[in-house]
């Protein structure tokens, strides 16, 4: 009972920092095996691999573009090297430029949909030849996909179509037997949340409207992408879980 996930492989994109690595050290102690995809951060990738393999799983650092259909088919033939099925895929890599969308340009939206949305897709396209009924699919979204947040405009539309793509992913491959969902993060103190201007007044509005606050951390995002993994989630399928400490509802 302690090992809920032993014998399963998992696949997590964006896995080496934050939200991604705490999710890939989450499922390597529930007995999962895991491979992880990173952009530029090898160093940083190896060592999540390290800290998995002193669990007793195996670990793999593979590098892609999760923009680039090519380089997700190419991530997977060195994936299926090492494993022969995958259980779980988490899509978690994310872009984005914070600017207005009147400063916008269609690189920029292009960008975001691909790395943000159309991965997604990509990682199901070549994941579900190798996964069998009780695989599970999950994409990582945000409040912005829902909520109009300054600066975050092509962000937000990006994260509203993951969510509308996994539910249609969801339709598909229920018959299958694989579910799709996602899991919304409220405001997590990430690196990539030192990018944003108002950094600080986003901390302190979560302080002080969220009912469970005062913070939300990588690791209580993971717990809410875990939950989904296991088996007794298994008609879960096509939704979006929120784990913000009610910060949504407040206002």
């Amino acid at each position: 009972m302690s090992e809920p996930l032993a014998g399963k492989v998992a696949f997590i994109s964006g896995g080496s920092r934050g939200i991604g690595r705490a999710t890939a050290l989450k499922l390597a102690s529930a007995g999962a095996d895991v491979a992880i995809l990173y952009y530029n951060s090898h160093e940083e990738a190896e060592a999540a691999c390290g800290q998995i393999r002193a669990m007793g799983r195996r670990a793999l650092a593979v590098q892609a573009d999760v923009s680039q259909p090519d380089s997700v088919g190419e991530a997977f033939a060195e994936f299926k090297t090492h494993f022969d099925r995958v259980d779980l895929v988490v899509s978690n890599a994310a872009l984005g430029v914070l600017k207005p969308a009147l400063e916008m340009s269609l690189k920029h939206f292009r960008r975001c949909m691909e790395t943000n949305a159309l991965a997604l897709n990509s990682l199901a396209q070549n994941a579900v030849p190798m996964m069998g009924a009780g695989g599970s699919i999950i994409g990582l979204t945000s409040l912005g996909s829902e909520r109009a947040i300054p600066n975050y405009t092509f962000i937000g539309a990006s994260k509203a179509a993951l969510e509308a793509l996994a539910r249609g992913l969801a339709q598909e491959l229920g018959p299958l037997g694989i579910r799709v969902n996602c899991v919304s993060a409220g405001v997590v103190d990430t690196d990539a949340l030192k990018h944003f201007p108002n950094r600080e007044h986003l901390l302190e509005e979560y302080q002080t409207r969220t009912p469970l606050g005062p913070t939300l951390s990588p690791e209580q995002v993971a717990d809410a992408v875990y939950l989904l993994c296991l088996p007794e989630a298994g008609m879960i399928t096509g939704h979006t879980l929120f784990v913000d400490g009610g910060y949504a509802i407040s206002g």
